[in-house]
């Protein structure tokens, strides 16, 4: 006999037939049927692991059969779950060094022998499950047939066999996630034996073989693959009597959680979510019976319809609002219950706000609801004197309610939240009782963002009012304002009132702080003094941790104008970072440390020299301990940016403390944080309080990333770019370092250098472009990417290259026109309104800035290959031809009149093969409605002129009268204009220069001379300056007119474009209009006149240009 099938053997009976066990017939899987018993089964032999020598884990060598590497597997199997982590590390790293058939093996022989512990088998499911997920391309396919039928059948068979109902789901999640990897690309399920088993079990008389199939489908909703509208009655019939069975709730809640996972499964699948809309009813009663039986996982499936599929409700959205109001209100429910009901019409109102919107009495009722959560405080005596913040307790209702409050106020909008909820809030803050005092303020905070528009109106009203708590004889009360600092009865109160001014001072504007700076600075100084006392005298520090930041933060925005104030403080500060060494105030000395480096940049570095030594000597010391500093030490990130803050008040002085500041900086700088790609089981095992965030990469797999220890490896790597900028060539000796950490593998420096690291980072770069899923970060990626191409120039990109990005672009550009079109479909709908159309407006303008994007890409690329791109350029060519099209949104035809006018310029004259597609749509657009369109049709026909060749004289003629027309019209210079109009200024010009014979010279530039100078469009109007100087050089005498009397209106447009700042000193032009100005300098009376008619703005224009050049 074999070793599996002793291990089976010994596992005890098992094959005595009685209620448990299901009719046979000629179904392969006797269990499944009706009420008949069958004979004992045999289970089916299983590949048996290699001998010794081929598996890698140390007792391997001494065991001589199967059955003894068994045994020895059940030991690892316990250690694997042992408390000592040592032993468990041990056991994890033999665990990973069996072959990964053998693991097969070994954990489907642990699972069905009944006789091992319960945990080891429990241990053994879970990792052949996480085996299947994580490496089954590597193991399975490797079997033989033999070998896999084996599994297969033998998984079935033990779900049958099984009587532990925990130990039954998770064989039940094996068998969904073989099932998940057993469809192939096209849809077919290799294993249709397993759809017969779910069938069969789902129609027996044996309950746990019916949880079992329900289970399975739930994990794996897609498991009948492209037979799935074959089955689809059958599917539902399933379902519908699975939900009906009113003895089993199990059964019941099972279903309706695979319905719901179903329904998730196929979300865009339209017909079939209205198919199903009959289930909903199931559902909710489903979601309602298991709350009352304490357990919530189908309102959780609740709480995902709405946010994935929330149209599959709107059939029923009237009882799933009211249910989640019932809930949400049934004090005897727990109060993550209770939180969860209310999750679904907050996430309602974020993912179907028009939706909601028409459900006003809903929405009227939920908000009482909320504010009836965020009353829910506890009385804590200690709370005002405590010397810790502690963390907000996210599982409260105080802080879920006030949570919930904001989010619907920005979901539905201020027009409609404001005028239900101001009522209730005045009434609140009105309540003799302070946890309605305390929760009324803490709702007008919450409500701020969505409702500010509306709330605007009404501020000095709402001020006012907020201004009475001030003095509330209860101290929760007054922390939820600004408020005074000095309550000395009440730390807590002082600690927040010093964060409100922090927030305050932030984003206040510097013109608006100064007024009240002196009185301010008095406040925080004697706060600080007292505080600085009590610390010494008590050790307390919380109030005093606030006010040093306060310090910074009014420094931060004051800047010069703290430089009377900086006696007064840091003297102290200093004390604090010299003698704040105890442990429990190092956040205290962290944050001092920030405040002395905030100040310096505030007063500069003349004002903060009297200091510097003894705070880089308190720095070093600080920096020299840095090895002993803990890893999760607050300091470390104060002192990273505190260095940064010193070498830009320093300069080139700051170059002596590299050596010391640098080690630690780089081992901040290569944090390598923990990843993972977990299952949804997985993930849900692991706490969010460990400091994983996870990112759903849809079937069932998620990818987690630790992120503690991310932000200081961000600061770090903003520091280093910092060093490199402020020190230049002083910072050299460390290049090859950074280079080292940020682009591994790189030695070689000089141009070589550029290129290897450009390789390193190109195909990575246009990866990201392809797959990059948030628009902010895609829009960076890609920016940068148009740079380094406009930095490596012609050969940076090699075929493969050009062939990827090609296929990555041509995306981009055919998502833009799907989700313009989804745009329009949702205009449609029958919840369309005005905030519809402001939400689809905000995806609009994100999709318009990845086009930008597109061009800028396009753009760096026609300028550094010129022509010979043109090839690649025509398999994305009928989608900028698309762009163009007179019926489609400006901004499309702006930016695709913005790549044609870049192959005009960078690929003439060959650009004008492509004259059938873009030159009529191009000079149409010269008097297009939208300004933006003007600019760029403009900006075509000026480059057309410069570059286009001769080819293009007609069309620069049949432009010109189009373009003085939009300069002559009455609104060409107001401020949405005069950006086109320059432009189209601009092109004139450059037509009469590169193109003369086109127009009459003569009879056009009296005009053009008439509408100068350009100073919104800098770059246009360095063209006309130099063009208007080579007329002059070359003494046009319809320039000058008769007896150079043009000269000065001549020198009133220099001056104005000097005032304007229209030309950059250092640019060549400016010299050219120098020299015009000198040569009438030296004739006397005519310098006399030309300066006359200038004002004093213009005359002291033409000194400053003459003293710049």
């Amino acid at each position: 006999m074999g070793a599996f099938e002793s291990a089976a053997g010994a596992a005890g009976p098992r094959g005595e037939p009685g209620a448990e066990r299901g009719a046979g017939g000629s179904a392969p899987f006797p269990s499944a049927g009706g009420a008949a018993g069958f004979p004992p089964p045999r289970l089916p032999r299983l590949p048996v692991p290699a001998r010794p020598a081929s598996l890698s884990f140390p007792f391997a060598a001494m065991a001589a059969t199967a059955e003894q590497e068994q045994q020895q597997f059940y030991l690892l199997l316990g250690n694997l779950l042992s408390p000592d982590n040592a032993v468990r590390k041990q056991a994890e790293e033999t665990y990973e060094n069996i072959p990964g058939q053998s693991k097969i093996t070994f954990l489907l022989q642990a699972i069905r022998n009944t006789a091992a512990a319960e945990e080891a088998r429990q241990m053994a499911a879970v990792l052949l499950r996480r085996l299947l997920s994580s490496a089954f391309e590597e193991v399975y396919p490797a079997l033989s047939p033999d070998d896999q039928t084996s599994i297969k059948s033998g998984l079935l068979l033990i779900i049958q066999l099984e009587t532990q109902s925990s130990m039954r789901k998770k064989i039940c999640d094996i068998v969904a996630e073989l099932a998940r990897n057993l469809i192939d690309e096209d849809g077919n399920n290799q294993w249709p034996e397993v759809l017969k088993f779910l069938f069969d079990s789902v129609s027996s008389q044996n309950v746990g073989l019916r949880e079992a199939a329900l289970h399975i489908f739930w994990n794996f909703p897609g498991i009948f693959g492209n037979q799935q509208q074959h089955y689809l009655e059958v599917i539902k019939r399933m379902l519908v009597q699975c939900m009906q069975d009113q003895e089993h709730p199990s059964i019941k809640t099972l279903s309706a959680r695979a319905a719901a996972a179903f329904v998730l499964a196929n979300e865009h699948n339209l017909p079939l979510l209205k198919h199903f809309a009959d289930l909903l009813p199931g559902i909710l009663q489903a979601v309602n019976d298991s709350c009352y039986q304490n357990d919530d996982s189908v309102l959780k499936s609740l709480v995902e319809i709405a946010d994935s599929v929330p149209k599959y409700l709107r059939p029923h959205l009237e009882p799933t609002l009211q249910l989640s109001l019932k809930l949400c209100a049934d004090a005897s429910l727990s109060n993550m219950q209770r939180q969860l009901a209310l999750e679904v019409i907050v996430t309602l109102s974020e993912t179907a706000a028009a939706m909601l919107r028409r459900h006003t009495n809903i929405v009227a009722q939920a908000i009482p609801q909320m504010l009836a959560m965020m009353v829910d405080l506890e009385e804590d005596e200690d709370w005002a004197n405590a010397d810790e913040l502690e963390d907000d307790d996210f599982d409260s209702n105080a802080v879920a309610g006030e949570s919930a409050l904001d989010r619907m106020a920005c979901g539905l909008g201020g027009k409609l939240v404001l005028p239900m909820i101001k009522e209730h809030i005045m009434q609140m803050l009105q309540n003799p009782d302070w946890k309605y005092r305390h929760a009324g303020l803490m709702a007008l905070s919450a409500i701020g963002e969505g409702c500010h528009q509306q709330m605007e109106g009404i501020l000095n009203e709402i001020v006012n009012f907020v201004l009475l708590f001030l003095q509330d004889p209860h101290p929760r009360v007054i922390a939820a304002l600004l408020q005074t600092m000095e309550d000395q009865g009440n730390q807590r109160v002082q600690a927040h009132a010093a964060a409100a001014l922090i927030n305050f001072t932030e984003d206040c504007p510097k013109s608006l702080l100064i007024p009240y700076l002196d009185n301010l600075v008095k406040h925080l100084h004697s706060t600080m003094v007292i505080k600085l006392q009590e610390l010494i005298q008590k050790g307390t520090k919380l109030v005093l941790e606030q006010v040093v930041t306060s310090i910074a933060s009014v420094a931060d925005t004051a800047e010069e104008k703290f430089v009377p104030y900086y006696d007064l403080f840091m003297p102290s500060l200093k004390h604090i970072v010299e003698n704040a060494v105890q442990k429990e105030l190092r956040l205290l000395r962290g944050k001092t440390i920030e405040c002395i480096s905030l100040i310096g940049l505030a007063v500069g570095k003349e004002k903060f020299m009297q200091d510097a030594s003894d705070v880089m000597q308190l720095l070093l010391k600080t920096q020299t301990d840095f090895s002993d500093l803990e890893d999760d030490d607050p300091q470390i990130s104060y002192m990273i940016s505190a260095w940064a803050r010193m070498c830009k008040i320093l300069g080139k002085e700051f170059q002596q403390y590299l050596p010391v500041v640098m080690g630690p900086l780089m081992k901040t700088a290569s944090i390598k944080p923990e990843v993972a790609l977990l299952d949804t089981q997985d993930m849900e095992n692991m706490s969010d309080d460990d400091g994983w965030e996870f990112v759903n990469l849809g079937d069932q797999q998620s990818f987690g990333i630790k992120t503690a220890g991310l932000e200081e490896k961000a600061t770090a790597c903003q520091m280093l770019v910092c060093y490199a900028k402020e020190l230049k060539e002083g910072f050299v000796e460390y290049t090859e370092q950074v280079v080292k950490l940020m682009v591994p593998l790189l030695k070689v420096r000089g141009p070589e250098y550029l290129t290897q690291m450009w390789h390193f980072m190109c195909d990575a770069l246009i990866k990201a472009i392809g797959t990059e899923p948030d628009s902010d970060v895609l829009s960076e990626i890609m920016h940068s990417f148009a740079k380094c191409i406009e930095v490596m120039g012609d050969g940076c990109l090699n075929n493969e290259h050009f062939e990827e990005l090609g296929g990555i672009l041509k995306g981009k550009l055919e998502e833009h026109f799907k989700n313009q079109e989804l745009r329009q479909v949702k205009r449609q709908d029958e919840d369309y309104d005005e905030q519809v159309e402001e939400s689809l407006q905000d995806e609009d303008d994100s999709d318009v800035y990845i086009l930008t994007k597109v061009s800028d890409i396009l753009h760096s690329i026609f300028s550094s290959y010129k022509e010979k791109v043109l090839p690649w350029f025509e398999r994305l060519l009928p989608l900028i031809v698309n762009l163009i099209c007179p019926h489609r949104p400006w901004p499309d035809r702006q930016w695709g009149l913005c790549i044609f006018d870049d192959i005009v310029e960078h690929c003439s004259p060959s650009s004008f093969k492509y004259a059938e597609y873009f030159l009529r749509p191009m000079l149409q657009s010269i008097c297009d409605n939208s300004p933006e369109v003007r600019q760029a049709a403009a900006y075509g026909v000026g480059v057309m002129a410069q570059f286009g060749g001769d080819s293009y004289r007609p069309f620069c003629t049949e432009a010109l009268p189009l373009l003085v027309r939009v300069i002559q019209s009455p609104d060409a210079k107001t401020k949405e204009n005069v950006n086109a109009t320059e432009n189209c200024i601009s092109a004139v010009g450059k037509i009469m220069k590169f193109k003369p014979d086109c127009v009459n010279v003569e009879e056009v530039l009296p005009h053009w001379l008439s509408w100068l100078p350009l100073h919104e469009d800098k770059e246009e109007a360095v063209h006309t300056f130099n063009y208007l100087c080579d007329l002059i050089e070359s003494n046009n005498p319809v320039v000058l007119g008769p007896n150079n009397s043009n000269l000065p209106r001549i020198f009133g447009i220099i001056a104005d474009g000097e005032i304007h700042e229209a030309i950059k000193h250092e640019d060549p032009c400016t010299k050219r209009l120098a020299n015009v100005v000198r040569q009438v300098q030296t004739s006397g009376g005519l310098w006399t006149e030309c300066i006359s008619q200038l004002n004093a703005d213009q005359q002291a224009a033409i000194q400053e240009l003459l003293n710049s050049a």
